[in-house]
């Protein structure tokens, strides 16, 4: 099978496969009720719940270019979705969890979205302005968008943590793509990790305990699909980091907020080569 979806327990470290396919799947988002999973593939968003049946299609009205860069509202009332069928680049937009119309929150291009505040106010999203890889905000009504990083580097992947107080990031301001994290009024930055791996997409836990990311091999430049990865768990602050598993993923893997709503377990997809 091209996809494998599946979770990740942290007590036990044990993973369970909850659906496979011959197809290219993306990106799973847990919902905040914590019965179903979000993936996205072929430019569509699917609801794939845990009784081991096929995903259903959500509809997504006009955005029919969607990538892995989505994710559902802290009370599950709304999805957040990346996608460029408007303006042939990537744009953000809002769509009740259920599915129709999307309204757009971003206006300037492209943007791709990557974390929701916990207040459920904010969108935290990667902006590529002139070909610099910054990291923004911008409230769910839109208006002005809020410029946190200032182009050191390339800087992606912004996930919130619980409390609300931090907005964890990947940048190669250093040279090698690592954690840092930021306030939200873009103060304060840190950094989390200092390793050999290219790290990648931080996500926070809901219960505060951990910080999930993923590593690709040093040398490896941008987050490119097909290689052989790692999983790390660690503290918030970068601390008692340890490799959870190692498989075939990258790109797809985990993009986006992926825990469950305790905290407790994660969802990812592993991949197989393509025939």
């Amino acid at each position: 099978m091209r996809s494998s979806v599946e979770i990740f327990d942290i007590a036990t470290g044990e993973t369970r496969v909850v659906w496979q396919t011959e197809r290219l799947v993306e990106a799973p988002n847990w919902s905040p009720d914590g019965k179903f999973l979000i993936i996205n593939g072929d430019g569509r968003l699917y609801r794939l719940g845990f009784d081991g049946s096929d995903p259903t299609e959500i509809d997504t009205g006009f955005a029919r270019h969607c990538n892995n860069d989505h994710g559902i509202l802290p009370d599950g009332s709304t999805l957040v979705i990346s996608d460029k069928t408007e303006f042939g680049s990537s744009a953000i937009y809002l769509l009740p969890a259920e599915g129709g119309t999307p309204r757009l929150v971003t206006r300037n291009l492209p943007s791709y979205w990557h974390g929701w505040s916990p207040d459920g106010r904010m969108l935290a999203y990667c902006g590529i302005r002139d070909q610099v890889f910054d990291i923004y905000t911008i409230p769910v009504d839109g208006g002005e968008e809020r410029r946190l990083t200032q182009g050191q580097g390339r800087n992606d992947g912004p996930d919130w943590s619980a409390d609300g107080e931090w907005i964890y990031f990947n940048s190669s301001r250093t040279g090698r793509m690592q954690i840092w994290r930021v306030r939200p009024d873009g103060k304060d930055v840190q950094r989390i990790t200092d390793s050999p791996y290219g790290d990648w997409f931080p996500h926070p836990s809901p219960d505060g305990r951990h910080l999930l990311v993923l590593s690709y091999d040093g040398d490896v430049f941008d987050h490119p699909r097909d290689l052989d990865v790692r999983l790390r768990l660690m503290d918030p602050d970068g601390g008692n980091a340890r490799v959870l598993l190692e498989l075939f993923g990258g790109q797809g893997t985990v993009n986006v907020p992926n825990w469950s709503p305790s905290g407790t377990a994660f969802a990812f997809v592993r991949y197989e080569p393509e025939e």
